[in-house]
Formats: C-alpha cells, structure tokens, sequence
C-alpha cells in the first residue's frame, strides 16, 4: 500500500506536442511533472527538452480535449485541471488566416488565434488601417454559398487561381503590437477628402507596414467589376429565410479563433456586423468609407437588400460612371501629389459627413416650442375586399403624432384620428418619374400593426414630413437638431432620381465603354435589353455626374441607408407559445417581427423601451422585458442564441459612444454585454 503523501508527492507524465518546422527534431514530448508545477513552468521545462535555440515568446499551450488556451501561466498544473490524460499542443498563438474583404479582394495575414475575436478583429483593422473597429466581426460563409462555390469550380474548365495580398509581413501581423499612434489623429494616415488618394506625408510614415502606396490602392479603391457570367454564378438570397441563413456564421466575439475550429489558413469573411458608421470622416477613412462602400454595393447586387428599379438605377449610375471611371482615374495619378492645407481642409468641411445625423445645428436650440407641420395631404386605408380608400384631409403633425382633420377650419376642434408614430415602421412609397410621394406608416397596436399611407404633392412636402416621421419613430420631435439635415439628406436623394433625359450624353449607348449587367442585379438584367439598360444608367447618371469620388462613395453609402430594409439581420425564431416560425429582424434601435411567408412586419419593439435581456442558456431562449409590462421569448432557429444575444448586446454597446471620447474602447462592457454565461 502507498500512503496517500507519497502518492501526492509522486509526479507523472505529461504529453505534449509541439508545432515547429524542424522535421528533424522530434514533435512529442513526455515530461515529468507534479500537479503543483505552473503552466509557466511546464513550459520552460519543455524548451529546455527541445533543445533548439530559438524565439519561443508566441508559442502557448494548447488543451485539445478542452477546446482551450492555457494561457494563464502562473496557474498550476491542477487547477487547470490538467492531468495524466492531457494532450498538449505547443503551438504559436499568431497563425496565418486569409480574410476576404468587403471588396472581394482576400488579403492573407497573422492573426491572434488565441485573443478573443473582438481583440482580433481591432489588430486587422489596425493593419488594414480601418477605424471604428467596433463595427466589423469575422463570418464564417454560409453553406449555401459555399456549395454554390464549389459547383462553379467543378464547371469551370480552368483552374481557379485567387489573387491574394500578403501582408504576412506587417508588425502587427508578426505579434508585435500595432502602430501606437493609430488611433492618435497625428498619427492616423490621411488621406485627401476628395480623391480618397493617400497624403504623402503621411504615407511614408508607415513604409514598413503593409500601408503602402499599392495596397492604400487595393484597400481604399473600387477596382473594375466582375462580369455579368460571375455575378449571375455567385449565392444571391431569395427568400427570408435565405438572408436569415447568412447571418449564421458569425464567430462570437468572445471565444478566440482556435476556441471556434478556425485553422490556420482557413478563409473568413471580415464584413461590417452592426450598421453605425460612427464618425465617418473622408481625412482619415478613405479604407473604411470604401469597404462600407463595397459592401453596401454587393448586397445590392445579390439582392441581399431589396430596392425598386428607379433606386437600382441610381445605385448603377453612382458606381457604373462614377465609382468606377473615377477610381480608375484616380489611380493612374502620382500618390505623392499632395493638396495645400488649407484647400483639403476647405474640401473636407464641405464632405465630413456623419451619418448618425450629421453635425450639430444651432439653429433650434433656443427654440422653446417644439415646431409642427400642418398641410393638406390624402391619406390612404388599404382594405381587403375593396379598392384603396383615397381621401383629402388636413394634417397637423406635433410632437410624436399626427392628428388629421375634415378640414383646415376644423383643427381647432377634436380631430378624426390621431396617430402616435412612436415606435412604428416608415417605409417610403415613391415614384419620382411617376410624381408618387408616400409614406407607408405602419403603426403597433395590439393585435399587430396598423397600415396608413400618407400621400404628399411634391418633393419638399414629402422630405419635411417624412423626416418628421422617422424622427417620431424613434422618439424625437422636429426640435431634434437632426431634423434639418434628414430633410436635406430625403431632398438629396430625391434629387438624384429626378433625372431628365439628355439626348446629348445618351444618343448612343453603344459608343459607351459600359457593361450595363456588371451594375444591376440579375433580375433588373432580365427586364430590360442590354442598350435599354445602358440608355437609362447614362439617363440617372446626370444628376451625379458632377461628384467627387469620395462623396460620390458617400452619396452611395446614404442611398443605401434611405432603403427601408437597410439595417436589418435577420433570423429565424420560434416565439415562446406560437406554433409557427416567424423571422426577427433585428436593428440599430429595434426589434421587428416580421411574417415568414408574406414579409410583412407583425411588431416592433424598441430598443429605448427595454429593461432587461437574459439567455437561459440551458434551453437556448431569449428573453426580453420592455416597458408597460410587455415581455417577449424566443429561441433562434437558424443560428446559435449566442449571435442574436451578441448582435442585441452589441447594438446597445455601440450606442454608448461619444465623439467627446477617444477612440480607445471599453472592451469590458462590449463583453458584459454580449458575453452571456454558456
């Protein structure tokens, strides 16, 4: 018999393999050990073993069996939980990855594949020189595509070779840490606000890193579409359950890469997740506003947004003449040209865009009275057994609602029905060419949501009111300072579908060096002939044709935002005690529920309007308290409970940011919020 202290005493073997290149040493290692020795200490023990002179400092523990790092060093071999049975990996933590861009273009790097995701994708944009970081994660491509993919390889009679920026090479990228000053204005690499080229002066302060002149070139420019053939073989969503589907392979942000089955030199997607462009400023975000730019343009193309046919043509028209001749111009230009001072400052006072509203205006605030609209507009009633009900009224918006009367004269008595939009959806309904000026409201009730069309004369009646509706929607009156800058913005895009025809620039297509396919998608291909298709791109492409490259990116990046499915992800869910799946949208500042068959929205609920959120983690189900007593559940279908608790968490996360703060980032909360207990 052994007493149980010299059994305790007693040490044993532990396995360990370690990752090297070194095909003559030996890859598996036993050491002797004791549960007490840390995991600092097992290392030491084994480089000593291996006996190779070397930089060990990136190679950790890693525990197969648990899916884990061990990378708490000073903890002991048994309050790990490590025992005789553990197989170890002795492997580097920064590993290669290759990352497709929103662009499309796949860039090949180091990556942490034992920091969180969240921490991670900071390090990529730092080498990608993208601020705002907070924005974008890591997805996994849907298995749709990837099928799709796969079909079109085994088509294809040529071999498929993909070109590949290697950027393996940067600080970053070598597990060193980033330039320190990335997130100091000083320091930020410039651009001019005009052409988006790179500001010599600043460029060169970064020649050893990946931010040279020819991959500022690759990142921060469109570069010439792809034929129609290949966009007609790419996965395009047709249902809303397909557009659900992609949203399922989102890595959670707080497990690392390795945690999650990533393996080196695996492909992921680097995308935008959570749709707040915050502080988009031309001067230092020619990458940033160009892959925004990119990926607002291919979910158009693959119909991953829906949009009408005199919007698709606008989209055409600012990428097909625009984007595109414009960057190919830009190009060709000698980077190190730089602009006086004072002329890029000038530009960018008259470019800086924020898309969260805008600047600040001064002009309401020593208003005390909150401003209201009164006009005649019709108002339309859709009924099921009959014709549209389309009659005059006399509407006064005030505060959060709109009252409506029989007549001008009668507004000083009870009107016939007053609407409160907080809370509910407004989706424009607009024809320019055909002078149809809607506004689609659609308000919850309690058995749903209740439809009412708003019917306006022009362009400017249509931008006042529809402005103050989206602010009502979310809870602020025309006394908000954003009021002003949402008129202009719906004026701006108005104008931009008010095109005339030209007979001078469109009198024959066929002189145009132009593929109209590589700019609509597929389906508007289908409607109309190629020289059709052309005229009426050339026909839009009036009203932009005056645009500076940067804006014109800009001008894309709103118009996209002006589409009322803009924002949304979505997912498949079962309500607790509905027998029937339902798609929940979910944006910036709401939850929809929307119907799976028809698409229409059943409810909304706000964000602003919630206590409290939990994941009971055991049954997988969501759940969320609202005010007034009105609670919801539901567990998701199409994709782990996780991504819809992080996307929510992350949503409210990104809503605390301030232009008074630095750019460093509260990676705590960001975690609190959507870490969730598994």
């Amino acid at each position: 018999m052994i007493s149980s202290g010299e059994y305790g005493s007693h040490s044993w073997e532990l396995k360990v393999i370690v990752d090297h290149q070194h095909e003559e040493i030996q890859k598996e290692y036993l050491l002797q050990v004791t549960g007490d020795l840390h995991i600092g200490g097992v290392m030491l023990k084994l480089v000593e073993q291996i006996k190779i002179t070397q930089d060990w400092s990136d190679y950790a523990l890693w525990w197969e069996q648990k899916n884990s790092w061990l990378l708490k060093t000073h903890w002991t071999l048994d309050k790990c939980g490590v025992q005789a049975d553990a197989k170890l990996f002795f492997t580097t933590q920064h590993k290669m990855l290759r990352l497709r861009l929103p662009n499309m273009k796949t860039v090949r790097l180091k990556v942490s594949f034992s920091s969180m995701v969240f921490k991670a994708v900071s390090d990529i944009c730092k080498i990608l020189n993208i601020r705002r970081s907070e924005e974008l994660s890591l997805l996994k491509q849907s298995e749709d595509a990837l099928k799709k993919k796969k079909k079109k390889h085994k088509n294809s009679k040529e071999p498929v070779t993909e070109d590949i920026l290697n950027l393996c090479n940067s600080p970053v990228s070598s597990g060193l840490s980033g330039s320190p000053g990335l997130y100091s204005k000083t320091m930020t690499p410039t651009y001019d606000p005009v052409s988006g080229t790179p500001a010599s002066s600043t460029i060169t302060w970064f020649s050893d890193s990946p931010l040279t002149e020819q991959n500022c070139s690759i990142l921060a420019f469109s570069h010439p579409n792809c034929s129609p053939e290949t966009l007609a073989e790419m996965y395009q969503p047709r249902t809303l359950a397909d557009k659900a589907r992609l949203n399922a392979g989102w890595l959670d942000s707080s497990r690392s890469l390795m945690e999650q089955g990533i393996l080196e030199d695996d492909q992921l997607l680097l995308r935008f997740k959570y749709y707040t462009f915050f502080d988009l400023n031309p001067k230092y975000d020619a990458v940033r506003i160009n892959q925004i730019y990119e990926q607002a343009r291919w979910a158009i193309l693959l119909e991953e947004i829906d949009c009408t046919e005199e919007e698709m043509l606008i989209f055409a028209a600012l990428q097909a003449y625009h984007v595109s001749k414009l960057s190919l111009s830009s190009e060709a230009q000698d980077f190190t040209c730089e602009s006086e001072v004072d002329e890029v400052e000038a530009a960018l006072s008259n470019l800086e865009v924020t898309l969260e509203g805008g600047n600040t205006s001064n002009i309401l605030e020593d208003i005390t009275d909150i401003p209201k609209l009164a006009d005649n507009l019709r108002l339309v009633r859709p009924r099921k057994l009959s014709l549209k009900a389309i009659k005059p009224y006399w509407f006064v918006f005030k505060d959060t609602s709109v009252s409506y009367f029989k007549s001008k004269e009668c507004a000083q008595g009870e009107p016939i029905e007053k609407l409160n939009l907080k809370g509910c959806e407004v989706v424009p309904d607009v024809n320019v060419a055909a002078k149809k000026f809607g506004i689609k409201l659609l308000i919850p009730v309690a058995d749903g949501m209740n439809e009412v069309y708003l019917r306006c004369d022009n362009e400017t009646q249509y931008a006042r009111w529809m402005a103050a509706c989206v602010l009502a929607s979310k809870g602020k009156t025309m006394a908000d300072s954003s009021y002003h800058p949402e008129v202009n913005k719906i004026l701006s895009f108005l104008k931009m579908k008010n095109w005339t025809m030209s007979p001078q620039a469109v009198s024959d297509p066929e002189s145009i060096d132009m593929k109209p396919e590589c700019f609509v998608s597929p389906r508007y291909t289908k409607k109309c002939k190629s020289k059709q298709l052309a005229a009426r791109i050339l026909e839009a492409h009036q009203n932009v044709s005056q645009m500076p490259l940067v804006e014109a990116k800009l001008r894309f990046i709103q118009a996209w935002q002006s589409l009322p499915e803009f924002g949304l992800s979505y997912y498949i869910v079962r309500f607790k005690g509905s027998k029937k799946d339902d798609v929940l949208g979910v944006s910036y500042n709401r939850l929809i529920r929307i119907d799976i068959a028809t698409g229409d929205p059943i409810t909304t609920w706000r964000f602003s309007n919630m206590k409290q959120w939990n994941v009971n983690w055991e049954i997988r189900q969501v759940a969320i308290e609202f005010d007034q007593n009105v609670s919801i559940a539901f567990t998701c279908l199409s994709a782990d409970c996780k991504i819809i608790h992080e996307c929510i968490g992350g949503y409210i996360f990104l809503s605390t940011r301030s232009k008074d703060q630095n750019e460093t980032l509260d990676e705590d909360l960001f975690h609190k919020l959507t870490g969730g207990q598994d």
